[in-house]
């Protein structure tokens, strides 16, 4: 098998792109993916401060070498949700690629550790609050991206969300007609109003094997495992059925994926219409100051609920 463009020997085939690829011009599919998904999204520019969200995956881990190596201004946050070795290990990926690749670059990690900041972890805060530990453990990050990108004043926070991540989500979302939630799932959410920062998706075009290839191939060390809390998700079963259509049929993933987004942008003022939308509907948390739809945003309920003692 060879390499459709240079003609050498390949190292990985993409079906869906009838292609197959030597390491060095994978590396420039890749990059250059990225670049589309940035230019097509006017997701940032070259003097754009840009706040990536890692968590030692190959995703968010490859994201921020993709971004640093196309030239942008990219630090990182790394949210430390205190689940065991499993948070320590992921730690560690992060900090050494912080170490190795970034910091020569002049990027910078930064880390929230929640059992410092919330006084427990993820686990334990879940059972204080008497909530899934996926949905407490997402009002926390949620809430720390977003503080940390409007307080160092980064001009967009950055995600590792993937091709297979946005496609599983869209399933979700079409199989429960949450509409809200669709309005929202573009790969690039503006900051519509004071206090929320501009949201980035710019991995939306490549799949998880695609990244995971990248980092193989770019030796880069990431945590393998699933999050353990994330046994039974949804998510999962979507992207179980996803990766069955996409072996019979190759493209699936983009074809669903990419067909909701030009769709989307056929519809006249949409993006105008989302933010109109949280104009109307969103003030600021009358605690914290963050925009919420209610008085009390979700983060400070959540940690009024885990300080509050349980009456039994």
């Amino acid at each position: 098998m060879n390499c459709t463009k240079c003609k050498t020997r390949a190292v990985i085939k993409l079906p869906r792109h009838h292609a197959a690829f030597c390491k060095d011009c994978f590396n420039g599919f890749v990059h250059d993916q990225v670049a589309k998904a940035v230019k097509s999204q006017k997701m940032f520019g070259k003097e754009a401060r840009i706040l990536v969200a890692v968590s030692g995956g190959k995703d968010s881990l490859a994201l921020w070498d993709i971004l640093l190596k196309l030239g942008y201004r990219a630090d990182a946050l790394y949210v430390n949700l205190g689940i065991g070795s499993y948070s320590e290990r992921s730690h560690e990926k992060v900090r050494r690629f912080a170490e190795a690749i970034a910091a020569p670059l002049g990027a910078a990690l930064h880390t929230h550790t929640v059992e410092q900041e919330e006084g427990a972890g993820i686990r334990e805060l879940a059972m204080l609050v008497h909530r899934p530990t996926c949905s407490t453990c997402g009002t926390i990050k949620r809430y720390q991206f977003n503080r940390a990108a409007i307080e160092h004043e980064y001009d967009v926070m950055a995600t590792g969300h993937n091709l297979d991540d946005e496609a599983a989500r869209l399933l979700g979302n079409v199989l429960h007609w949450q509409e809200d939630y669709l309005d929202k799932q573009s790969p690039s959410l503006p900051a519509s109003v004071e206090g929320f920062a501009k949201k980035v998706k710019p991995l939306y075009r490549l799949t998880e094997r695609e990244l995971a290839a990248y980092c193989v191939l770019n030796k880069i060390d990431y945590i393998v495992e699933e999050c353990p809390m994330a046994q039974g998700a949804k998510t999962l079963l979507y992207k179980e059925v996803l990766n069955r259509l996409e072996t019979e049929s190759p493209g699936t993933k983009h074809t669903f994926y990419w067909g909701f987004l030009d769709r989307s942008r056929k519809e006249t003022g949409s993006q105008a219409t989302m933010e109109q939308k949280d104009r109307t509907a969103l003030h600021p948390c009358q605690t914290c100051g963050q925009p919420t739809t209610a008085e009390i945003c979700s983060y400070c309920k959540l940690m009024t609920r885990a300080k509050t003692p349980s009456v039994s």
